[in-house]
C-alpha cells in the first residue's frame, strides 16, 4: 500500500517515542491519524502541531473493550482503516527474581495482550475493504525478541511472542490484500526507560548511543509501502538476530565482547 493523502492510520502508544515520530511522519504525508494512548493530554498537544485533522482517542491497550471502542470510533470518524500500528509497550528491567508479579503482568498485558487486542479488533476492518483497498499491519517488537537479555527476561518474552505471532499471521494473510511488517528496534531514543534509568543494566547503551526514532520511522514507512516482512534497526539488530539463530553461543560471545559480561554472563 502507499501512504498518502487519505490514508487512515491508527497508532497505539502515539504520545511518545516511536509512536510520536511515526505520527509526525504520517501526518506529513497527508494521512488521517487515530492517536491512541492511555492519557490524552500529550496526544492533544501533538495533534495541535500536526497538519490535517486527526482523532485523539483514550485507549488502554491492556483492556480489550477499550481497544475495540477506540478502533471502532476512529474507523467511524475517518470512514475506515488502512494502516494499523501496534506500537504501545513498556518495560521493567531487573533480575526476574526481584520483580513483582504486578510488573510481570503489566508487561504481558501491555506488550503481548495489547498487540492481540489491537490486531484482533482492527483486522476485520482491513479485510473488509481489501483487496480493492490494500491495508497493512505494523507490529513493533524489539531486538530483544530476537535475542533476549539479562534483566529483561519477561520483556524479551513478550517481544518474542509478538515476533512469532506476526510471522505466522503474515502467512495467513497472504493473498488477502493486507500486509504485515514486524519491527525490531534496537536502542532508540525514547522515553521507554525514563522510569528506570537508575537501574538499567551495564550492557544498555541507549542513553549515549541510541538511534533517533525518526530514522527508524523512515524504515518503517518504506517497509509498509514495499510490504516487507521485517524492519531491523539499527543494522546491528539484523546481525545479532542472524548470529543468534545460527549459534546462541556465538551470539553470546559477540555480545560479551561488544557490551561486556553483563550482556552474556555465561558463555557455555
Amino acid at each position: 500500500m502507499q501512504i498518502q493523502t487519505g490514508t487512515r492510520a491508527f497508532i497505539t502508544g502515539a504520545s511518545r517515542g516511536i509512536g510520536r515520530a511515526l505520527a509526525v511522519d504520517l501526518a506529513g504525508r497527508g494521512a488521517t491519524l487515530g492517536l491512541a494512548a492511555r492519557s490524552t493530554d500529550e496526544l492533544e498537544a501533538l495533534a495541535a502541531t500536526l497538519p490535517g485533522e486527526h482523532h485523539v482517542l483514550r485507549c488502554d491497550v491492556a483492556d480489550e473493550a477499550s481497544v475495540r471502542e477506540a478502533i471502532a470510533a476512529f474507523a467511524a470518524a475517518a470512514g475506515g482503516l488502512d494502516l494499523l500500528v501496534a506500537n504501545a509497550g513498556l518495560t521493567h528491567y531487573g533480575p526476574f527474581r526481584d520483580q513483582t508479579m504486578d510488573q510481570l503482568r503489566q508487561m504481558t498485558d501491555v506488550n503481548w495482550y495489547g498487540t492481540l487486542f489491537t490486531v484482533h479488533a482492527g483486522l476485520p476492518l482491513l479485510l473488509a475493504q481489501a483487496p480493492a483497498r490494500p491495508g497493512h499491519i505494523v507490529i513493533v517488537s524489539s531486538g530483544a525478541g530476537l535475542r533476549s537479555f539479562p534483566s529483561a527476561a519477561v520483556y524479551g518474552a513478550t517481544k518474542a511472542a509478538q515476533r512469532m505471532f506476526g510471522e505466522a499471521l503474515r502467512h495467513e494473510l497472504g493473498g488477502t490484500g493486507v500486509g504485515l511488517t514486524v519491527v525490531y528496534p534496537g536502542e532508540i531514543k525514547s522515553s521507554l526507560h525514563d522510569h528506570e534509568k537508575a537501574r538499567m543494566p551495564a550492557w544498555y547503551h541507549g542513553d549515549e548511543k541510541a538511534a533517533p526514532a525518526e530514522a527508524l520511522v523512515e524504515k518503517i514507512v518504506a517497509a509498509v509501502e514495499a510490504d516487507d516482512r521485517a524492519v531491523h534497526f539499527p543494522p546491528f539488530v539484523r546481525l545479532l538476530g542472524a548470529v543468534h539463530g545460527l549459534s546462541p553461543k556465538l551470539a553470546d560471545r559477540l555480545l560479551h565482547r561488544l557490551r561486556g559480561a553483563s550482556a552474556a554472563p555465561r558463555l557455555d
